[in-house]
């Protein structure tokens, strides 16, 4: 899957305007700035795929990539990211909104990577996403980002502290992965659990 180029398809401001459901889809979300674009760029193999910023809440679409000259079709979705934002409320709200109705309703999505900042572990403003995850009865997947950034002490604590919250919502899937754009940590267990997947629906 990660062998072959990937290409940027779509950015969707309306559920109206999604591509057909005919193909699994993986989703990437987190806080605003938690490194959703570079987690993206580092799997795929490709600097610039999605796009980065230093400003909070620069995501404010639902952003779909595929391979070429590959197999199996599948998307790869970039979410818009939830908490703090510099953009205007009413802005927000729409694409708040908008990520809310494809998470609760979208038939081909497959798993939610869920990312969570390793420098902070998980906030309320994430606990709210895994109970309206639980509700929908998505399955989600929590990916802690930056790990380059921690002491190796606190990130074993910080997976022990995340496995326990973990337990008590029945949408989570319990393996959590670790990772780091910077240092291409973990990048590759990110890719095997996704070409893992898709050879299961395949």
């Amino acid at each position: 899957m990660f062998k072959h180029p990937w290409k940027y398809i779509i950015s969707v401001h309306h559920l109206k305007d999604l591509p057909d459901a005919d193909r699994p889809e993986y989703a990437f979300v987190g806080r605003s700035n938690v490194g959703k674009s570079s987690l993206l760029n580092a799997v795929t193999k490709q600097k610039g795929l999605a796009k980065t910023s230093s400003t909070p809440g620069r995501t404010q679409a639902l952003n779909f990539f595929e391979p070429t000259s590959y197999k199996s079709k599948l998307y790869l979705v970039d979410l818009p990211g939830y908490g703090f934002a510099k953009a205007p409320k009413n802005v927000v709200k729409n694409w708040q909104a908008l990520l809310k109705d494809y998470l609760r309703g979208r038939p081909t999505l497959h798993r939610l990577f869920l990312l969570v900042d390793s420098r902070h572990g998980l906030k309320k403003v994430d606990e709210e996403i895994l109970m309206m995850l639980d509700e929908a009865a998505v399955t989600y997947q929590v990916v802690l980002t930056k790990i380059d950034k921690i002491k190796e002490s606190s990130l074993k604590y910080l997976c022990e502290k995340t496995t326990e919250i973990l337990k008590k919502h029945p949408a989570a899937f319990p393996e959590i992965l670790a990772t780091s754009s910077q240092k291409n940590k973990g990048i590759n267990t990110v890719q095997r659990t996704l070409e893992e997947m898709q050879k299961c629906l395949t």
